[in-house]
This record gives structure tokens, sequence and C-alpha cells, in this order.
């Protein structure tokens, strides 16, 4: 059986632990009345997807963009036996009320009454990744996947890098949207697992912080580094991808012995945001350690850094702590990452997702029977010094 739920790249060093105790019915953390505060009910088809990037698309309107999606027509379930996967990508606009509500609808594609990926044809498995605007034209970048006849957990391989490029996100179904893809392979080079990571305008530039890996017998190097494209070049030359080396010089190739890696966290999501009340850029992302229990944050003066050392945010994950009932030995979490739009309170808004490392393709699966698994979990954290 092929392990269909998308499990980050940076999963492949998790280690697996044992032990398992009952589970409760439900897991959801407390959060303040009247502040708009994600939230990803069961609704709309939807029954839990990964991923969970956020953008702020205009005065009014966020969209959230899910990996691999639990599907069903079938509403009020209480578990996920015998539910279609979607694998590639949905979608989701949400709004704030007047009062600080949180409403979201998810909008799931169909295909002759079939639920499919947001981007791509029915061949095609792509993977979102952090979007970014430029000069009110939205890019959604996508990483392009190919299942393998592996029996392993990790069963698939990167085959390519595309953004979606979308002028007129003004309708209210953004199936509707019109998209024109550029594909980013050619000028990516090998070992990036993961280029847009996070994606973050600023200036004249788009920077990544692209998930890195490169060994031979000379050179090893993995973390996550700094490329860039300019602006003005993003639609004319996508090959314009400069990275930032040891020397301080961006270059269009990248030479792997010379590479900067600006942070260690290895990972294949994070966030990077600029917050004006510190005037610091902020990463966040969940370790890939101990089945992912902890979540980082490093703050930087500039994008190149740099970046102070990683300490943890005052956040507990219960999914893989031994001692909670709603702990799993094959279970691990990872998907960090911040939503600035919906700051506040001088704390910082994250999600996370947790996955198994059981085959999900059995009814008897941990992830099956239990709705709380693999869905975004919205937590607040104390914002850094």
């Amino acid at each position: 059986m092929k392990k269909f739920l998308r499990i980050s790249l940076l999963l492949l060093i998790l280690p697996l632990l044992s032990c398992a105790i009952f589970l409760p019915e439900n897991h959801f953390p407390e959060m303040p009345a009247c502040r708009c505060i994600p939230a990803f009910p069961d609704k709309d088809g939807w029954h839990g997807g990964d991923g969970a990037y956020s953008i702020q698309i205009d005065d009014q309107r966020t969209l959230w963009l899910f990996g691999d999606t639990f599907v069903s027509h079938e509403e009020g379930r209480t578990d996920r036996i015998g539910m279609a996967v979607i694998l590639g990508t949905t979608m989701a606009i949400s709004t704030c009320s007047e009062n600080g509500e949180f409403e979201i609808q998810y909008f799931l594609k169909k295909d002759n009454g079939k639920f499919v990926s947001s981007f791509g044809d029915e061949n095609e498995w792509l993977w979102p990744q952090d979007p970014f605007m430029v000069e009110n034209v939205l890019y959604i970048p996508l990483i392009s996947i190919a299942p393998t006849d592996t029996k392993d957990l990790f069963n698939f391989v990167i085959t390519g890098h595309l953004f979606a490029q979308i002028k007129d996100f003004s309708a209210h179904d953004p199936h509707d949207w019109p998209v024109e893809y550029i594909d980013m392979t050619p000028v990516i080079p090998a070992g990036i697992n993961a280029f847009a990571t996070t994606s973050v305008v600023y200036e004249d530039h788009v920077y990544f912080y692209p998930f890195y890996g490169y060994s031979s017998d000379q050179v090893s190097v993995l973390g996550n580094i700094l490329a860039r494209i300019s602006s003005e070049r993003r639609c004319h030359n996508m090959g314009a991808v400069e990275y930032l080396h040891n020397d301080g010089i961006w270059q269009e190739t990248l030479d792997p012995s010379n590479i900067k890696i600006m942070l260690d966290a290895c990972v294949s999501e994070l966030s990077v945001r600029y917050h004006a009340d510190s005037k610091k850029w902020l990463a966040v992302y969940l370790t890939p350690q101990d089945h992912g229990n902890r979540l980082f944050y490093q703050s930087a003066d500039n994008l190149e850094g740099p970046w102070s050392k990683p300490e943890p945010l005052d956040v507990h994950i219960p999914e893989v702590d031994p001692q909670s009932p709603f702990y799993d030995e094959n279970t691990f979490c990872y998907a960090g990452k911040e939503h600035i739009e919906f700051a506040g309170d001088g704390n910082l808004i994250v999600t996370y997702v947790c996955n198994s490392a059981e085959d999900d393709d059995e009814d008897a699966s941990f992830i099956r029977r239990n709705l709380f698994l693999y869905r975004p979990v919205v937590v607040q954290a104390p914002c850094c010094e």
C-alpha cells in the first residue's frame, strides 16, 4: 500500500517511538472570544488537510492552501473510514466578521462529481508552498510529486517546481481565477527539495529559504539557504534566481561548496515575517526532531541574517507527548508556521499539523479513526523578545 497523505520532506530523519493510550473524542485548543482566530472545521466536503499556508489577498479575504486532503460528500462524519483523499492542493477563503468571528469556506474542485486537486490535471500531484503577491499579481508556488513503487513510508520523489500565476483573483470561487503556470524546474538546481518553503516580498526582490541538501566526497550541505528573484524580472526571466553564498555574493549558479546556510532548521515549511513593533524578521518553524515536538523561532535584523540562535516557543504539542491522551506512537508533527495577518495582543498565531506513519489506506489506522489528526492546529504563542 502506498502512503498517499503528504509527509513533509524534512521528516525523512524522524525516528519513531513506541507507546499508545486512550484517545479522547476531540482536541482543539481554547481560543479567546471576539478575536478573529483561525479554525478549521469539517464542512463543504473538507475533512482535514495539511500545509495551511495563508495570504491576505484583499482587505477582507485570506486565501488558505492545503496539501493532500480528506474529502467526503457526507457531512457530519465522525471518522474518515472509507473516505477519499485528494492528492495535491485544496483551497479555502476566510473572512473576519464585524464581531471578530473567523469564517471559512472551503472550495473543493470537482470533475464529473469526483473531488480533484485545485491545480494541475488528473495526472499531476502538486503540493502548495508559500504564496506571495507582487504588484497585485498572486503567485502560488507548487512542488510536483510522483509516487514510487517502493514500500517505504516516504514513497514519492520530487519531479519539478511550478509557480501558478493569477492576475485576477476577484471571483468568489478561486477555481474561477484564470491561472497561468510558470515552469521553474529548469532553473532550480538539484538538491533543492522545497524552493518556496516561505516567500517574502521585500523592496525589489522576492526572497525564499529553500530546503537544500547536497552530499559528495568533498562537500556535505544540509539546511535552509537564501534565494531571491528580482520583482521586475519575475515574469520575463524566471531563470534569474540568485543564491546567497558565504562570501556575501549573490550568484545565479549555486555553488554547494560555498553556499550559505541561513537556518539549520532543515525544514520544507516555515514562515519568515517582518514584525514592525520589534523591527525584526521572525522565522517560525517546527523542528523535525523527536517526532516534531517543539516550535522554534529565530530573529534577524535583515533577511540575510545573521539569525539569532533557535529558541523554543511556549507551545505544548500534545500529539507527540507520551503523557498526553492525544498521543499515538506513530504520530509525528510538522508544517509549523506563523500567520501574521491574525496576530494581536502581543501573541503569534501559529499552526502545525500532525500526521501518522501508519498506512492510511487501512480503515483501522489511527488517522482514519480520529478526525483531530491531520488538520491544522492553531495555537497562540507569546511573542519573543
